[in-house]
């Protein structure tokens, strides 16, 4: 099985009402597929995560940069093709927008072997479990989102079988060093400090106790400000707060996990093997996030979560895009034996609701069972990629 062609497509969601984390407003939700031909027929699926520019430049790096490594390669030999990527590109930068592209054309290679060999991918990869425990990803900024509409929001959550719920926080202007004055919108359903404090009380009251909450700071603190918001929710038993500050300061977020009995996860914002092994063995981390699109695809992931095993610590995949991004990180999750439970995003998103012929969605006990189909074990659903096509 020899590779024949490696080609990409620009999918393009434009939400009815824009929604914002602590630092980052989107107005749209987009998806840069990649697939990968065989000369035997198949066609592996994969995705890269184009955060932070234009779906045009991922693309030309898919393209013109890692494309030629690729032509007439193994499929087989992922972990070959995986290091000749990245060390001919290398100049390129060993993280960010390398590691996403990467990541994109290691998932359809991982996909090819599996249907390759008939077996599902999580099989193929070590078959730790079958079923994932999911919580609910939501809880965002958007217009004039109220505290009475957080709280029903999350409550639904939480009556659908969910039994865990993961909300936003930090979009603070007046918070010194916030870096949301410097980004798009960022006057965009703002709040203050004491606000969000407002906004984890109406979620745990809306969820009750028994459904665990998780706060995502998005980098948007220093370490004495989340420490100083932590002790206002201290009695909401918070299950872990996530990116509490810059990815870069790992100092800060050992800082702030040696000061909490509340885990700090992160940090889906590092990519690449490296930047892990600094943050987990640095201690900046109880809990380790990365993301089969963004960190170096699933190659590197399953690398990260040894580390992150050997080091006694959970591996919780950031789990933020499409439908594809969501398959992907299920496959590695039922693979470790430190994983288990799937970041499923519950914000409006036909990219990610609609895309396959297969749907993926919690049992009422708040489970997600894995694909039973070879690879990925996914189908196009084609008329949602006509729709949001991007010429």
């Amino acid at each position: 099985m020899r590779i024949t062609e490696v080609s990409t497509i620009k999918l393009r969601y434009v939400v009815p009402t824009p929604m914002a984390d602590a630092i980052h407003y989107m107005p749209e939700r987009t998806l840069l597929l990649v697939q990968i031909a065989t000369d035997d027929g198949h066609v592996g699926l994969g995705e890269c995560a184009a955060y932070g520019g234009s779906l045009d430049s991922m693309e030309r790096v898919v393209l013109d940069d890692l494309r030629p490594t690729l032509l007439g390669g193994d499929p087989f030999r992922v972990e070959r093709l995986w290091q000749q990527m990245a060390r001919r590109s290398h100049q390129r930068g060993t993280t960010g927008m390398l590691m996403q592209a990467i990541s994109g054309v290691d998932i359809a290679l991982w996909d090819l072997i599996g249907q390759a060999t008939r077996t599902p991918l999580y099989r193929l990869l070590g078959g730790y479990r079958e079923t994932l425990d999911a919580y609910a990803s939501a809880g965002f900024y958007a217009g004039n989102k109220g505290l009475a509409d957080l709280a029903e929001e999350v409550g639904g959550y939480a009556a659908r079988g969910f039994r865990a719920v993961k909300i936003k926080v930090g979009r603070n202007p007046e918070v010194l060093l916030n870096p949301l004055p410097d980004m798009w919108a960022p006057d965009y359903a703002i709040v203050s400090l004491e606000e969000d404090v407002e906004r984890v009380c109406a979620a745990r009251a809306a969820i009750g106790p028994k459904v665990r909450l998780a706060i995502d700071a998005n980098n948007a603190w220093t370490p004495s400000v989340a420490l100083q918001f932590m002790r206002h929710v201290a009695d909401q038993e918070i299950f872990w707060l996530e990116e509490p500050v810059a990815t870069d300061d790992r100092a800060g977020s050992a800082e702030v996990a040696r000061a909490l009995d509340t885990p700090v996860a992160g940090y889906e914002t590092a990519t690449g093997l490296a930047s892990f092994r600094d943050l987990i063995g640095q201690r900046a981390v109880d809990i380790v996030q990365p993301d089969v699109i963004w960190t170096g695809g699933i190659t590197a992931c399953r690398k990260v979560a040894a580390v992150a095993e050997a080091h006694g610590m959970p591996v919780i995949p950031h789990v933020f895009s499409s439908a594809v991004a969501l398959v992907a990180n299920m496959h590695v999750i039922a693979s470790l034996p430190n994983g288990g439970l799937l970041e499923f995003d519950q914000n409006p998103n036909p990219l990610r609701s609609e895309l396959f012929e297969e749907p993926i969605d919690i049992t009422e006990d708040g489970t997600v069972r894995l694909p039973d189909r070879p690879g990925l074990g996914v189908t196009f659903n084609q008329s949602v990629v006509d729709r949001y096509r991007v010429a």
